[in-house]
């Protein structure tokens, strides 16, 4: 069993793929809760309003934004830019563009590596010198 210290609270805790233990991810649940059921009720709310009526901390809102969580509805977005070209989003990291750009290249990076994709001369190549050097 790997253990190891939440970063936010220092306790100790079995890891489970998280940086977080168990306590504070069900606190967070239930500030997104708080929040999400703040901003159904008032949807034209700021972040700032957010915070202050829920108690929920303003940098862990616009976290569930960029988690793709919660949207922004406003269209003059000045809250959310794209990490890739900087232009203005409504949620999560990077624009529809952008998503896509690096879906396509990622894929092709993929499809690079794949060793079924090298061409039938390499592999015999790659025989060939593994064959040369197990003689020695």
């Amino acid at each position: 069993m790997n253990l190891k210290n939440c970063i936010r609270c220092g306790r100790v805790y079995a890891y489970d793929g998280f940086s977080i233990c168990q306590q504070c991810r069900r606190d967070d649940e239930e500030d997104f809760r708080k929040v999400k059921e703040y901003l159904n009720e008032n949807p034209g709310a700021n972040v700032a309003e957010v915070s202050e009526v829920t108690g929920v901390d303003a940098k862990k809102i616009i976290q569930f934004l960029k988690d793709g969580r919660l949207e922004v509805r406003d269209e003059n977005n000045l809250l959310l830019d794209c990490e890739r070209c900087g232009k203005p989003i409504r949620t999560g990291r990077f624009c529809e563009k952008c998503s896509l750009e690096m879906q396509r290249e990622l894929n092709q990076a993929i499809s690079r590596k794949d060793p079924n994709n090298i061409p039938s001369g390499k592999i015999k190549e790659r025989m060939r010198i593994a064959d040369k050097y197990r003689k020695r």
